[in-house]
């Protein structure tokens, strides 16, 4: 997606020019876009590329709240930006993005000017909140099995996850020894290959039945 896209999704006048005025930014893979109480000074608009947005617990442990990619906002940016509070999460470029940066004054502007421009702000912001709600319950309720079966059905054509396990554990906010020990099963089953830094999918239906015995 490139801003012209972006800013064709807004028709009335006011957005458009808040739009406008928005200022393009390319950052690399690997930057820290926020922190853990930064104040929040822009609403960011992700154009290219993926942004993981996690928590920190105090023992250490990291868990992936969600990521942002192309088209998409960060529902922490906007619910600091409504509220004026700092963030209690943090975010880090995963590859280079390119994002459509609009200040807060812009942003202001925009809500209260704009029908258009609302109205994209709150559908994102809806939708990732509806995807942080499934992720409190799953954390909560959710069997490890099921979930890290979930996470490895996520794999492309070529079968193959590429991550370590502390990588897995973070993203379904488990520990590093709980992951390592249910892909240890899934590998005596047939249905996986381990590998340093990578797991291979060898046999998808079981881990897919997995999924449906749980629903």
């Amino acid at each position: 997606m490139d801003t012209i896209t972006l800013v064709n999704r807004v028709h009335d006048d006011a957005g458009r020019k808040i739009m406008a005025q928005g200022k393009e930014v390319v950052l690399p893979a690997n930057t820290t876009v926020f922190r853990q109480g930064d104040a929040c000074g822009n609403f960011l608009y992700v154009l290219e590329g993926s942004v993981k947005v996690y928590t920190r617990a105090e023992n250490g442990r990291e868990i992936v709240l969600y990521r942002v990619h192309s088209g998409q906002s960060c529902t922490l940016t906007t619910a600091c930006l409504f509220s004026h509070n700092r963030y209690p999460a943090e975010g880090t470029t995963e590859t280079e993005v390119k994002a459509l940066v609009i200040p807060i004054k812009l942003f202001d502007e925009g809500l209260q000017h704009s029908i258009d421009f609302r109205n994209m702000v709150f559908d994102t912001y809806s939708q990732r909140l509806a995807e942080v709600i499934t992720l409190v319950e799953e954390l909560s309720f959710g069997r490890i099995d099921v979930r890290l079966a979930k996470r490895l059905c996520k794999a492309g054509a070529d079968n193959l996850i590429t991550a370590t396990h502390q990588e897995l554990a973070t993203e379904l906010g488990s520990a590093r020894e709980v992951i390592s020990r249910q892909l240890k099963e899934f590998e005596n089953r047939g249905w996986v290959r381990l590998a340093r830094g990578k797991v291979e999918i060898l046999d998808r239906k079981p881990l897919e039945q997995l999924l449906s015995q749980a629903d």
